[in-house]
């Protein structure tokens, strides 16, 4: 007999799952170099994060999520999927106000797509917005996890 669980649990269950799962995809993008596993694994998980934040997230949270799928996706090389979530994110993060270093990832990670993709023109032009977003971060621990990421 299956147990039954109530929206709360499971809520709470997808949060942590997402979170974990994030937090692992992330983890993995920021190695110098990744074996053909912890690759696909990146890319999983960054996809079981963006299903888990689909479900509990709002629009920031989901925003965030094609931010690292475009990021995963870009370090394996599968440009198209990466211009496809990279674009969606900057297009949600071009008309809003958010933090130095949101805008930073988000021009990072287009710049990051756009060279996977095959798309030159538009890594320079992304490259050189990151690099002065990236300059621009107040926050040191901020700044340092931007240069860590896409050092």
């Amino acid at each position: 007999m299956a147990e039954k669980f109530t929206a709360e649990e499971i809520g709470r269950w997808d949060r942590w799952f997402a979170v974990e799962m994030n937090n692992l995809a992330w983890g993995l993008a920021e190695k110098p170099a990744r074996t053909k596993g912890e690759e696909e694994a990146m890319v999983h998980a960054a996809h079981a994060a963006a299903a888990h934040w689909g479900r509990i997230g709002g629009e920031l949270e989901r925003a965030r999520a094609d931010m690292l799928l475009g990021h995963a996706h870009a370090l394996a090389g599968n440009g198209s999927l990466a211009m496809k979530y990279a674009r969606r994110c900057h297009d949600y993060f071009a008309v809003r106000e958010c933090p130095d270093w949101e805008i930073a990832f988000v021009h990072a990670v287009l710049a990051n797509a756009a060279r996977a993709a095959g798309e030159e023109a538009l890594y320079a032009e992304q490259a050189a917005l990151a690099e002065r977003a990236g300059e621009a971060i107040a926050d040191k621990g901020d700044r340092e996890a931007f240069e860590r990421t896409f050092g």
